[in-house]
C-alpha cells in the first residue's frame, strides 16, 4: 500500500473515530433519556421514528449535496446541523416539551445523519481509486469497524455512568462539543480527491440529473435494487432492537436506575463490532460469493433475535445480545463492499444515500409498530415479531445472488469506471 493510500484510510479511521465517539455518548441511554422527559414507549419510538423519517426526506437531497458540491461540503454541514440538534434536543429534555416538538428536532437529527452517509463511505472508495489501491475493500471497512467499535465502547460506556452520575442530559452537551471538534478536523484533513464535483447548474436540475443517473446505477441495477429492498426489513429491525434492550436489559437486570449497565448494552455491541470487523476479510473468504454470507447473516440474526424474546434472564440476555452484534458486525463490510462494487464513481454517494433511505424507511415504520407492541405485550414479544419481519429479507438477498453479478464473487477493489 502507498503512502497516499494510508494517509487516505487514516484520515478515514479518524473521521469514523470521532463520529461514533460523537454518537455514542447517548445510544446507551438514549431511550431513557426520552421516556425521562415524559414521553411513554410508543412516543419515545415515534420520536425515534420521526428521526429515520427526516433521513428518508433529506437522504436523496443530501446525497446530491454530495455528488454535486463535495463529500467534504457535506461532512461538513453534517456536523454543524447534528451538533445544533443534539442541543436543541437537550433543552426539550430540560424542559419536558411536548411531543411534536420532539418530533420536529427527531428530523433535524435525521437531516445531520444524512449528509454523512454515503459521503463519507464515497469520499474513502474514489480516493482510494485515486490512490491506486488495490486491496480487499472488506479490509478497509472490517478496519472502521474495529475502530468504530473501540470507539463506541468508550463513549457509549462513558456516557452510561456519566449520565448516573450526573443526569441524563450531560451526555448530549458532550455529544455537541465533539461533534463541533469534528467540523475543524475534516476541515483540516479532508480533501476530495479522485472525484470532481458535477457542473454548477440551477439546483432543481442538478437534481434531477444526479437523481436519473442514480437511479439508473440504483432501483434500475438489478443486484442493487434486490439489496436495497432488503435494507428496510433489516435496518428497520435493528435501529429497535438496539434502543429497546436499553430498557430491556434494566427490566431483567431489575433497576430501572441503573443507567450504567444500559450503557454496557451498547458497549456490548461495540465489542461485538470489534470482532466482527477483525474476522470481515476471514468470513468472506469462506464463501465464494459475498450474498451467502449476507443471507445466512441475516437469517442468524432474525434467530438471535428470536431467543431474545424469550431470554429469562439477565446474563442470557446479555450472551445473546453479544451474539447478534457479532452476526450483524461481521456481515456489515461484505454488504458495504458488494454495494460499492456495483456502483460508479460519480452517484457513489447518492446510491448509497438512496440505500440508506431504504433502510431509514424500514425504521418510520417498524419502530413505531414494534414500540407499541412492547406496550401491549412487552420487550420480549416485540423482539419475537421483530425477528419474523428481519426474516422477510432474505428472498430479496437470494435474488440479489440470482443476479449473478461479478462484485458478487470479486476480492479486491474494483468498481464501475465513472460516469
Amino acid at each position: 500500500m502507498n503512502q497516499l493510500a494510508r494517509r487516505i484510510q487514516r484520515t478515514y479511521l479518524i473521521l469514523i473515530l470521532g463520529n461514533t465517539l460523537a454518537a455514542s455518548f447517548i445510544w446507551g441511554i438514549n431511550t431513557l433519556f426520552l421516556l425521562d422527559a415524559g414521553l411513554t414507549n410508543f412516543e419515545a419510538f415515534a420520536a425515534n421514528a420521526f428521526f429515520t423519517a427526516g433521513m428518508v426526506i433529506f437522504e436523496i437531497p443530501t446525497g446530491v449535496v454530495a455528488d454535486g458540491w463535495g463529500r467534504r461540503t457535506s461532512y461538513l454541514l453534517g456536523t454543524v446541523t447534528l451538533s445544533g440538534s443534539t442541543f436543541l434536543y437537550y433543552l426539550l429534555w430540560r424542559v419536558h416539551g411536548p411531543f411534536w416538538a420532539w418530533a420536529v428536532v427527531s428530523i433535524l437529527l435525521g437531516l445531520g445523519f444524512t449528509f454523512f452517509s454515503g459521503a463519507v463511505e464515497a469520499w474513502l472508495v474514489d480516493a482510494l481509486h485515486f490512490a491506486e489501491y488495490e486491496g480487499e475493500l472488506e479490509a478497509v471497512f472490517g478496519r472502521a469497524q474495529i475502530v468504530g467499535g473501540a470507539a463506541m465502547l468508550t463513549g457509549s460506556v462513558a456516557g452510561g455512568y456519566i449520565a448516573q452520575v450526573t443526569s441524563l442530559g450531560v451526555p448530549f452537551l458532550l455529544r455537541t462539543g465533539v461533534l463541533v471538534l469534528m467540523f475543524v478536523v475534516a476541515s483540516v484533513l479532508m480533501k476530495d480527491l479522485g472525484f470532481t464535483p458535477a457542473a454548477r447548474q440551477k439546483p432543481l436540475a442538478a437534481t434531477k440529473a444526479i437523481l436519473v443517473a442514480s437511479l439508473d446505477y440504483g432501483l434500475r441495477n438489478r443486484p442493487v435494487r434486490w439489496l436495497m429492498l432488503s435494507a428496510p426489513f433489516v435496518s428497520g429491525v435493528g435501529f429497535y432492537a438496539f434502543y429497546a434492550m436499553q430498557p430491556y436489559l434494566l427490566e431483567l437486570y431489575g433497576n430501572s436506575k441503573a443507567y450504567g449497565v444500559a450503557g454496557l448494552a451498547a458497549a456490548i455491541i461495540a465489542g461485538s463490532q470489534m470482532l466482527g470487523g477483525v474476522f470481515a476479510t476471514r468470513i468472506r473468504n469462506l464463501f465464494r460469493r459475498r450474498t451467502s454470507a449476507l443471507i445466512l447473516g441475516t437469517f442468524l440474526g432474525a434467530a438471535f433475535l428470536a431467543l431474545l424474546g424469550v431470554a429469562s434472564t439477565f446474563l442470557i440476555a446479555l450472551l445473546l445480545l453479544i451474539l447478534w452484534g457479532l452476526i450483524f458486525a461481521a456481515v456489515t463490510p461484505i454488504r458495504q463492499a458488494y454495494l460499492n462494487d456495483l456502483i460508479p464513481s460519480g452517484q457513489r454517494a447518492t446510491v448509497l444515500s438512496f440505500d440508506s433511505l431504504m433502510g431509514s424507511t424500514g425504521g418510520v415504520v417498524v419502530q413505531p409498530v414494534l414500540g407499541h407492541t412492547a406496550d401491549l405485550w412487552g420487550y420480549g414479544g416485540s423482539y419475537l415479531l421483530g425477528a419474523a419481519v428481519q426474516a422477510l429479507a432474505i428472498p430479496f438477498l437470494f435474488r440479489s445472488r440470482a443476479e449473478k453479478a461479478d462484485a458478487d464473487t470479486r476480492t479486491t477493489s474494483s468498481t464501475p469506471a465513472p460516469v
